[in-house]
């Protein structure tokens, strides 16, 4: 009987302290009227870029909103398992798989070129058009990072023709900082510890 006074004082500060806060939430709120398609970069030497940036392509999915995929680096023979669940939406979801594997395992500049070229020229039209909710550009900045495109092409092009109601999603290491200043939302992975440092190869439902 001794604690029910001091367990109903707690919850009475609690309740007071929660509606404080909802009520400075809303008036935070009540100023954001807009919407607008956002420019997305996830980047940084962590895992989850990838990861992350895949989370906001299956919410589209969810809401029914066609979404476009460009993978810059990953290729066919890759057989990862995000594109395995793709596949199984064709009616919301246009899969690009264009890279040719990292630059040491072509060891060729111009074929990691043309990669690239192919694969931004489906990204801008992935873009450019009215059915598409969301693109993703998985690991562009990779593909900048080399200078297989040339970033000011790049970044004239989003900031110029990107629809205004289009969400693009750019992963990769390494962002371009002319690419994180025209972004409205970047996110830096940051690596504190990592399964590869101790002999871990990569695995299935982990890494692809």
């Amino acid at each position: 009987m001794t604690d029910a006074a001091p367990d109903r004082d707690d919850n009475a500060r609690h309740a007071e302290k929660a509606k404080k806060r909802k009520a400075a939430h809303d008036r935070k709120l009540e100023g954001m009227t807009d919407q607008k398609g956002l420019l997305i970069v996830h980047t940084g030497t962590g895992k989850g870029k990838t990861s992350a940036a895949l989370g906001m392509v299956f919410r589209h999915i969810g809401h029914d909103m066609p979404v476009g995929v460009v993978h810059f680096t990953k290729s066919e023979k890759w057989n990862t398992g995000e594109a395995k669940l793709l596949a199984k939406f064709p009616e919301l979801v246009t899969l690009h798989i264009m890279g040719e594997g990292f630059t040491w395992e072509t060891q060729d500049r111009e074929r990691d070129v043309a990669a690239a070229r192919a694969g931004w020229e489906r990204a801008k039209a992935l873009i450019r058009d009215d059915h598409h909710r969301m693109v993703l550009l998985d690991e562009l900045n990779i593909v900048l990072r080399y200078d297989y495109l040339p970033i000011s092409e790049v970044i004239d092009f989003l900031r110029d023709e990107k629809p205004a109601d289009k969400h693009v999603v750019i992963t990769g290491r390494n962002a371009n900082p002319a690419l994180i200043e025209i972004a409205d939302l970047v996110t830096e992975m940051t690596l504190v510890k990592h399964p590869f440092r101790s002999g871990v190869k990569a695995q299935k439902g982990v890494e692809f």
